[in-house]
């Protein structure tokens, strides 16, 4: 074991000095009163935290300075003994600054924490002054069923807590809290241990490897609840499904969250990413079925939001319903299936696929019911008419992205007839339709919206087929 420095280890004596100094004489009683300590002087003051007083003296950002400002400040302070299992083989010196810095501020929390506190709290997180993904400081995770635990790896010494500072709070630990990354967060969490037992089921390591790499990932973490209630009902690819709570390439805070879609690892089985529907209306929803129960739980290489329900993978039927723009579309294959034409379009939607579906806003049905006095809902179109409508939306056989599309070509719909399609579309759409009916100029106004068994593509008015053949 490598001693940090005989000249470092000398250094609490020095500030305790000063801080007995410090003390004032009491002229008519001759008691000699101490004046109070800031945290970094009860520190100083520690023998058995001499080497987390070197450190801060070591490291970037005047860290001494900082912690002898007026705070409040909770510091969960390493003892010698956590600082040289730390260090291991190597010295102080070894540690660049600028890290050593990082691994410090995330033992400092800017908020005066006492046992009690965390106690009455149970379990839960607060961010330290650590630096995080995204712009973000790093979370911590505070579990206090055994003692008070720290990122699963620390805990807090037997007499340690509750150290009282001018500036804030002391809870000395047994141990160094490295920066944490998605897994070591997910790890450390006891109510995501189902999750990580699906990450690393058969010995995998694919997923674990990938979320601890640099990089920016946003993982929605199904809770144990969640994976308790899950069936697979549709027997589909356990990794898949994971893959499907992974956005790579951003780490999305939750105030940065929008209604929108955005795109997961999961994939087809030509390999294109799957989408995912975000509704932030009265909370933040995915594919109109899982929750965020708690956001914002900042690694270093992303964030994590904890949900109610194992996100599975997404069919047409899936994306219809989660989006409320498609209501009026969800509405009208409903009653089609429960009419005498009976054509079991939403099972049909939901099965293998490939499908290319062309989904009318809600906008589009309000013009189409308009367009006749005699409809007020889609139950008083005629159940053949609206099942050819329908039909008349759907390409089977074929996942037909917007990047599949040419100018001029002219797919049969499943419905029987062929429908145009031109580009670009207008008002820098990326394409327009021409329907069976000949009405033109139908705009594509949004793309790819990719599920396990075809693509969506919102369109700004209902296909018309032929009804003339």
């Amino acid at each position: 074991m490598k001693i940090i420095s005989k000249t470092l280890r000398l250094l609490p004596l020095f500030f305790m000095a000063l801080a007995l100094q410090g003390c004032s004489d009491d002229d008519d009683s001759g008691t000699i009163i101490q004046n109070p300590l800031n945290i970094v002087e009860i520190a100083s003051a520690n023998p058995n935290l001499s080497s987390l007083v070197a450190a801060l003296q070591a490291a970037d950002g005047d860290l001494v300075t900082v912690l002898s400002g007026n705070g409040p400040f909770t510091v969960l302070a390493p003892t010698n003994d956590a600082f040289d299992a730390f260090l291991g083989d190597n010295e102080l010196a070894d540690i660049s600054t600028d890290v050593l810095q990082q691994v410090l501020l995330n033992h400092v929390i800017s908020a005066d924490l006492t046992s009690t506190d965390l106690v009455a709290l149970g379990s839960g997180y607060r961010s330290t002054n650590a630096d995080g993904a995204g712009g973000e400081n790093l979370s911590i995770y505070f579990n206090t069923a055994n003692g008070v635990t720290f990122n699963g790896v620390s805990s807090v010494v037997s007499g340690g807590a509750d150290i009282d500072a001018t500036n804030g709070t002391i809870h000395i630990v047994d141990a160094v809290i490295g920066l944490p990354n998605i897994v070591d967060h997910a790890v450390a969490n006891s109510d995501l241990s189902d999750l990580v037992g699906a990450l690393t089921a058969g010995g995998n390591t694919t997923f674990t490897d990938l979320l601890s790499t640099p990089g920016d990932f946003t993982v929605f973490a199904p809770d144990n609840n969640a994976f308790s209630n899950f069936t697979n009902p549709n027997g589909n690819d356990i990794p898949n499904i994971l893959s499907n709570h992974v956005i790579a390439g951003t780490t999305a805070i939750s105030s940065s969250l929008m209604s929108g879609y955005v795109s997961t690892a999961a994939v087809n089985s030509d390999g294109d990413n799957l989408s995912m529907y975000i509704s932030i209306d009265g909370g933040v929803m995915l594919n109109g079925s899982s929750l965020v129960l708690q956001s914002d739980i900042v690694a270093t290489n992303g964030v994590i939001h904890v949900v109610s329900e194992v996100i599975d993978l997404p069919t047409i039927v899936t994306h219809a319903i989660a989006n409320t723009n498609l209501s009026s579309l969800v509405v009208s294959l409903q009653e089609a299936d429960g009419s005498a034409a009976n054509p079991m379009l939403i099972s049909t939607l939901s099965g293998d696929g490939p499908f290319t579906v062309f989904a009318p806003l809600d906008s589009a049905f309000t013009a189409l019911l308009d367009s006749n006095p005699a409809w007020n809902s889609p139950a008083d179109i005629d159940d053949d008419l609206l099942n050819s409508v329908l039909t008349h939306h759907v390409i089977a056989g074929a996942n037909v992205r917007a990047e599949d599309l040419t100018d001029g070509i002219m797919p049969t719909t499943f419905e029987g007839d062929m429908i145009t399609i031109n580009l670009p579309g207008n008002d820098g759409n990326a394409a327009k339709i021409t329907d069976g009916a000949g009405n033109s100029d139908i705009d594509i106004v949004l793309t790819n919206v990719q599920a396990i068994n075809g693509v969506v593509h919102a369109i700004e008015s209902v296909l018309i087929p032929d009804t003339m053949n």
